[in-house]
């Protein structure tokens, strides 16, 4: 056996020693693809007016209107859950839409607590499904 070979057996047999009993690398890799908020955190108190940034890992921003294989653009759903993977996201006042590719807007929200889901979708907003959204909490004051 070469060295080469001999040494990526020895790290594949230390990963899966590792990983296999706990039942955690799985979860501690990121996705290929996911879309995210990354503001503002999960759980934050805010004041209306407030930022949120969309991310995206695997894919493309691109504006609505062609679909594009692996690209598409950000919506942000107000107590709402993610759109199932191939329907199409509402146009309404609890599902905004960021069709010119924006990754980031403010936010007006009276006082409460809301779930804010980061939904991508495609050119046609057509959901690409709960793996390509995030939810989170947020307070505002």
């Amino acid at each position: 056996m070469n060295v080469f070979l001999g040494r990526t057996l020895r790290v594949g047999a230390l990963v899966a020693a590792v990983c296999l009993p706990l039942g955690a690398c799985t979860s501690m890799m990121a996705p290929a693809q996911s879309a995210t908020i990354l503001e503002p955190a999960d759980g934050a108190t805010v004041t209306s007016p407030f930022k949120v940034r969309f991310g995206l890992r695997g894919m493309a921003v691109a504006p609505a209107g062609e679909v594009v294989a692996n690209s598409g653009h950000h919506h942000l759903l107000i107590n709402v859950d993610a759109i199932a993977a191939g329907d199409t996201v509402p146009a309404s006042e609890r599902h905004l839409h960021f069709g010119k590719g924006q990754t980031e807007t403010e936010v007006t929200l009276p006082p409460g607590t809301y779930k804010l889901t980061a939904q991508f979708a495609n050119g046609a907003h057509q959901s690409y499904g709960k793996a390509m959204s995030q939810t989170i909490t947020v307070t505002v004051k």
